[in-house]
């Protein structure tokens, strides 16, 4: 992990401007990320969304795309 992502600003969506952003914004410029767990994930999920619980987020951090605004949930 790189100590410069902490320094990051993030932005805070609540449920009407994250389903503006989604809906404005191309399915390939943004990542939308799931960290909740697989049972809760197949039981329904912003389509397209990627899977990554959070227990797992540091192991799989690489899977992330660093040049996409990432939506997570």
């Amino acid at each position: 992990m790189k100590w410069k992502q902490f320094f990051t600003p993030v932005k805070s969506y609540d449920a009407e401007q994250a389903r503006a952003f989604i809906m404005k914004t191309p399915p390939s410029d943004v990542t939308i990320l799931d960290v909740r767990q697989p049972k809760e994930y197949e039981g329904g999920h912003i389509p397209g969304a990627k899977l990554i619980p959070v227990g797992d987020l540091g192991d799989r951090i690489n899977e992330l795309d660093p040049e996409k605004p990432t939506l997570v949930y």
